[in-house]
């Protein structure tokens, strides 16, 4: 079980090409499926299994107080797997055919106020180069909507500046091009010509962007820790995640009346469904200003 596993990983990484998160993931899901049908359902081969079996685990996943959202993707995570040894011929039939994907709730995406943006965005110490390098990081965050596993990962060369935008790699290794605003750009070029220069390593040459202390580029767990630290300093009460800078930057361009396609194209949302939910954030917050200011409210 566990090489046929194996063997649908190299299929993800190779033929697919799906980000590194998702394939981690989808690996995990798998993980549990595989131990609970060997452990409970005493099952030694994924030939053997059935509808039952698979209802069943999901039945576990939930009696462990897991969300319907984790049950949702172990559904996807299983349907998939199971439909790649059928077309491998590692298997006879597929038993995820009549299983439905349960119904998630889509929580509204937590954004901050422009208000807030501004008071993180003035947050960093800029006179300090990992001051310069914070500040490019969340004005260019802000500008773009990229995400974090994005902005860590930009080359120097993904850079232009002279022409205002950015080449960012995304999910499915999908190529986008975003334009950066003027003050993105203004920081950016502050960064470039004064402080990457001084994080940068003398022994090897590093061509991410971002650079830490050490002058390497820098982890998802070192920009997070940045990130809290810069917002209690900035006085915001939310619980920030890495992905608010880019919620909102989609809400704040809606609100401005932006075309849903144009914001679609700049996130990188494969369907637009996705975007959409940042339509529901706008009219919730026009309801919120609605109540708060007529008087017949």
């Amino acid at each position: 079980m566990e090489d046929q596993i194996k063997d649908y990983m190299h299929f993800l990484i190779v033929e697919k090409g799906l980000a590194k998160n998702t394939i981690e993931s989808y690996q995990r899901d798998l993980k549990n499926y595989s131990l609970y049908l060997a452990n409970v359902e005493e099952i030694s081969t994924f030939n053997e299994v059935t509808r039952v079996n698979i209802v069943q685990f999901l039945g576990h996943l939930k009696d462990q107080g897991k969300s319907s959202k984790t049950v949702a993707r172990h559904v996807a995570s299983i349907r998939s797997f199971h439909q790649f040894l059928l077309r491998e011929k590692s298997a006879d039939q597929d038993p995820t055919v009549h299983i439905e994907t349960p119904k998630t709730e889509r929580n509204l995406p937590r954004i901050l106020s422009i208000e807030e943006v501004e008071a993180l965005l003035e947050a960093p110490e800029e006179s300090t180069p990992l001051g310069m390098r914070d500040k490019a990081m969340l004005e260019l965050l802000y500008a773009t909507g990229i995400r974090v596993s994005e902005l860590i990962s930009l080359k120097m060369e993904d850079v232009h500046l002279t022409m205002g935008f950015v080449r960012c790699i995304g999910k499915g290794n999908k190529e986008r091009i975003i334009p950066i605003g003027k003050t993105a750009m203004t920081v950016l070029e502050k960064y470039l010509e004064n402080a990457r220069l001084k994080l940068r390593s003398k022994k090897h040459k590093d061509e991410h962007l971002f650079l830490n202390h050490h002058g390497k580029g820098l982890t998802r767990q070192g920009f997070w820790k940045n990130l809290k630290a810069l917002a209690k300093k900035a006085n915001i009460e939310k619980d920030l995640t890495p992905h608010t800078l880019r919620h909102s930057f989609a809400t704040h361009l809606l609100e401005n009346g932006a075309d849903l396609r144009a914001v679609q194209e700049m996130l990188g949302h494969a369907d637009i469904s996705t975007t959409q939910i940042y339509t529901h954030v706008t009219k919730t917050r026009l309801k919120d200003v609605y109540s708060k200011f007529h008087p017949r409210a």
